[in-house]
C-alpha cells in the first residue's frame, strides 16, 4: 500500500486548485484523475468575478487564456425576454481549457498527478482510495473533488428526489448570426422542469448546457435531440439556436444532480470540495467559484491544522454557501414553474435592477 500526506480524488478545478496550493505550501500532494486526457464536462464555461479573482490568486489569468468577456445576461421564457447588464465581470472559458491549465500549474508546483485511473472505492475512516488498477493509496488527509459523481464508500446524503435533475451538455459550432446574438452575453432559457444556458467560449464554440427533470428526458426516449424538439413550443428561441448551429459535437450527461446539497459535517482527514461540498443550481453560474473557494479554504485548513482541520473547514464552508445556494435553488424552482416564469421575466424586463441584484446575491465570493 502506498502512502502520502495529501491525496486528492479528482482533477477538476477544485482538485487541481487544491493541488497547486498544497504543493506551494510544501505538502506535495498526489492527485488521481480518471481521464487520461483533457476533456469536456457537463456545464461549466461561465466564470464570474469571484471565480476570476480566485484564479488570479493562484496564478491563472483568464484573459491570457483567451476567455470571452461577458457583460450581459438575457433571460428567456417562451416569448418573454429580459436583459440586464451584469453587476460584475464575467467570461466564457471552456472547462477543457481551464482544467488543463490548472493541472499543468499543479505539476509545475511539484504535485504528483496520476491520470487514467478511476477511484473504485473510498475508505473515509482510513483516508484510503482503491483504484481501478488494483492499487490502494492511504493518506493523512483525503480531498474528495469528484464533482457531481458520488464515490462508492462515501456518497452524499442528499434527500431522495422522485424526479431528480440531470445535466446535459453539447458543444455547438456557431453561425455568424449566432455569434453575433451571443456576443458578450450569457443567455438563459426557462421551461417546464428545467432550463438551458448558452455562451461563447474561448475557442469560438458555443457551450449549451441543460438542467432538466429526468422525467422530461424519459418522455423523449432518453434522446437529447428529441427533448430539444419537444421544447419547440415552450422555448422556441432555444430550439432555433440549436437548429441553426453550423455543427454539433457529442452530448455528455450526468444524472441525479442534488442541487441545494451541502456537506455540513465530516471527520478528521476528510475534506469535501466543489460539488462534493456544496451543489449550487447551475443557472446561478457560480459552480466554478464554489469549487475554487472550497479548494482555497481546505488547503489553508490542512496546511495550518493538518488533518484535524477538516471538520471546522467543512462546517464553515457550509455556512458560507448557505445563502447563495438557497437563493439559487429558489430561482431554479421559479424558473422551472411555467405559471411563474412568464410574469417573472416580464417583471425583470421592466425592472432589470432586480435581475442584477439576484445575480449578485448568488455569488459565493472570493474572500
Amino acid at each position: 500500500m502506498r502512502r502520502t500526506a495529501a491525496l486528492i480524488a479528482g482533477g477538476g478545478p477544485a482538485g487541481a486548485a487544491t493541488a497547486i496550493l498544497l504543493a506551494h505550501g510544501g505538502a506535495m500532494p498526489v492527485l488521481i484523475e480518471r481521464h487520461a486526457e483533457p476533456h469536456d464536462v457537463v456545464c461549466g464555461g461561465f466564470l464570474a468575478s469571484d471565480a476570476i479573482a480566485m484564479l488570479g490568486r493562484i496564478g491563472i489569468e483568464v484573459a491570457a487564456l483567451g476567455a470571452r468577456p461577458i457583460d450581459r445576461a438575457r433571460l428567456v421564457a417562451g416569448r418573454h425576454v429580459a436583459e440586464a447588464a451584469l453587476p460584475f465581470r464575467a467570461v466564457g472559458l471552456s472547462r477543457n481549457r481551464l482544467d488543463a491549465v490548472l493541472l499543468e500549474a499543479a505539476l509545475e508546483q511539484g504535485a504528483t498527478i496520476e491520470r487514467g485511473l478511476a477511484v473504485r472505492r473510498v475508505e473515509p475512516g482510513t483516508a484510503c482510495l482503491h483504484l481501478s488498477d488494483g492499487a490502494t493509496i492511504a493518506a493523512e488527509a483525503l480531498f474528495l473533488a469528484t464533482g457531481k459523481h458520488d464515490l462508492r464508500g462515501e456518497p452524499r446524503t442528499a434527500l431522495p428526489d422522485a424526479d431528480p435533475a440531470l445535466g446535459l451538455r453539447i458543444r455547438l459550432e456557431p453561425t455568424p448570426a449566432l455569434q453575433a446574438a451571443l456576443a458578450g452575453t450569457i443567455e438563459l432559457h426557462l421551461f417546464r422542469g428545467g432550463y438551458a444556458g448558452l455562451l461563447m467560449q474561448e475557442d469560438g464554440s458555443v457551450n449549451l448546457c441543460l438542467s432538466v427533470a429526468q422525467s422530461r428526458l424519459k418522455v423523449a426516449d432518453g434522446r437529447p435531440e428529441r427533448l430539444i424538439e419537444a421544447l419547440r413550443g415552450e422555448a422556441p428561441l432555444l430550439v432555433e439556436r440549436f437548429d441553426r448551429a453550423a455543427g454539433r459535437g457529442a452530448w455528455s450527461s450526468v444524472a441525479r444532480v442534488p442541487y441545494g446539497w451541502r456537506a455540513g459535517e465530516t471527520g478528521p482527514g476528510l475534506f469535501r470540495l466543489g460539488d462534493q461540498a456544496a451543489v449550487i443550481a447551475s443557472l446561478a453560474g457560480d459552480g466554478i467559484a464554489v469549487a475554487l473557494s472550497s479548494a482555497i479554504r481546505a488547503a489553508h485548513a490542512f496546511l495550518h491544522d493538518g488533518a484535524e482541520g477538516a471538520p471546522a473547514f467543512q462546517a464553515a464552508f457550509a455556512r458560507r454557501t448557505r445563502r447563495p445556494i438557497g437563493l439559487a435553488n429558489l430561482l431554479r424552482h421559479w424558473g422551472e414553474t411555467p405559471w411563474i416564469t412568464g410574469p417573472l421575466v416580464g417583471l425583470l424586463g421592466r425592472m432589470p435592477g432586480l435581475m442584477r441584484q439576484a445575480a449578485a446575491m448568488t455569488r459565493v465570493g472570493a474572500g
